[in-house]
């Protein structure tokens, strides 16, 4: 990148650079990273398109498209990543929360009463991004977020307290393991890993850069799944749900578990393009 004098020159330099990254916004990335560089929004770099760049930024700036060009997610370039309308802190040792997430929180909010204050246990919950949604949607309710990760769950748990939702607490462990033997829940959410370790799209599209325990279950993509189906049942209350995320081809695997294990009204939630991405169970009452 050559010497930009001003912001709209040096984002109109970045976006030719960034148009050959695969599946992306180019445009949109370039006004994220030079927004952060700025510690500006990025409604600031429309406002004042003349403004000229300092040589420090600038140098900044060309590091992070760098970065960008090597593969590296603008999340983790940028330390923050916006979900449910919400800012949560991204780290290298969490999950980069996606949008396709948002329809196990909306299902979640379905099953839950607006004021009612039932027990919620979100199992892997890496940045704390459901967890964080469904406390801010339903303050009423007391939700557990749960990781292996002790460095996972020191990045949630500072989301929660940036965020001011007093109605969560964590706990380290390993799936049901990490839940309370004496507590039951009325419902349990989980965005677990389910990528077959042999899936090509590992190679992709910054996955390389996420931390892979977070995104690779077994042969199949369902060694967590399983272990959470086979589970969760000892810490829901009767008539209590289990919410799953897993791959748009894994839902009629997932309903076929969750029947074999004793769940009832199982079924699988499509989204806006048509792909089963939640399936859900309950336990008899």
């Amino acid at each position: 990148m050559t010497t930009a004098e001003t912001l709209s020159q040096a984002l109109k330099q970045a976006t030719e650079q960034l148009s050959g990254l695969p599946r992306s916004n180019p445009r949109l990335e370039a006004e994220i990273l030079l927004a952060h560089v700025l510690d500006k929004p990025r409604t600031h770099l429309f406002a004042w398109p003349d403004n000229p760049l300092d040589r420090d930024s600038q140098v900044r700036f060309e590091s992070l498209v760098a970065r960008r060009l090597s593969g590296e997610p603008s999340a983790y370039l940028t330390g923050c990543r916006e979900f449910w309308s919400l800012d949560l802190k991204v780290t290298h040792e969490t999950l980069i929360p996606r949008p396709e997430t948002e329809l196990l929180v909306e299902r979640a909010l379905q099953l839950i009463p607006v004021k009612s204050a039932v027990q919620i246990a979100d199992l892997g919950t890496g940045s704390g991004a459901i967890s964080a949604a469904i406390a801010s949607e339903r303050p009423a309710c007391r939700l557990l977020a749960t990781d292996i990760s002790a460095a996972a769950l020191a990045v949630a748990s500072e989301n929660f307290i940036k965020l001011g939702l007093e109605n969560l607490r964590c706990a380290m462990g390993d799936w049901c393991s990490a839940l309370p033997a004496e507590l039951r829940f009325d419902l349990i959410v989980s965005n677990p890993p389910y990528v077959a370790s042999d899936d090509p799209h590992l190679a992709e599209d910054g996955l390389p850069w996420e931390p892979a325990s977070a995104l690779i279950s077994g042969v199949d993509g369902l060694n967590d799944i399983r272990k959470i189906v086979q589970t969760a049942a000892d810490h829901l209350l009767p008539g209590g749900w289990l919410l799953l995320e897993h791959g748009y081809d894994q839902g009629e695997q997932v309903v076929r578990m969750l029947s074999w294990a004793g769940y009832r009204n199982c079924s699988t939630t499509r989204d806006l393009g048509g792909m089963g991405r939640v399936s859900q169970g309950q336990l008899p009452l």
